[in-house]
């Protein structure tokens, strides 16, 4: 019994570090929408996602997100990716991206705080997550490219 009692305060004692740790600061820069004749269709704000830890926290815990911000999850290299929207209580649209930068389908609106795996219909090296109905608002589809541009100072 003596041992269990000691055990439990040295556990306390190590989660409570990992608290202690600052939060990631994420690389932020724009991202712009193109379509098939290399029109500008939009152009966002996103903050990057490129660690582990990063691209698992995402939006989670976020309130809004208006139709000028969004994230982008790079992942070093195709796959087949599926996200979830666990602990994330807004709606938003994830749109799966091939390594050529072109979309490979999009999830739209999205059910918030749901824990169902929402898949890439084919392999995807990023994933840009934006507010719900904003593909439907724009007019972005499979036949849309992404191009993206991280802020010099925020690398």
């Amino acid at each position: 019994m003596r041992q269990l009692l000691l055990a439990v305060p040295a556990g306390i004692l190590l989660l409570s570090g990992c608290f202690n740790q600052p939060p990631e600061e994420l690389a932020v820069g724009t991202l712009s929408f193109i379509n098939s004749e290399d029109s500008l269709i939009r152009t966002i704000h996103v903050e990057f996602a490129e660690s582990d830890a990063s691209r698992s926290k995402g939006l989670m815990n976020r309130r809004s997100l208006s139709l000028d911000q969004g994230m982008l999850f790079i992942f070093p290299s195709p796959d087949s990716l599926r996200f979830w929207m666990e602990n994330t209580p807004i709606p938003l649209d994830i749109i799966f991206v091939g390594a050529d930068s072109s979309i490979v389908n999009i999830a739209k609106r999205t059910t918030p705080l749901s824990s169902e795996h929402i898949p890439s219909a084919g392999l995807a090296q990023y994933v840009v997550e934006v507010r719900g109905g904003f593909s439907d608002k724009f007019g972005i589809d499979p036949s849309v490219r992404v191009d993206w541009q991280k802020e010099p100072d925020s690398e």
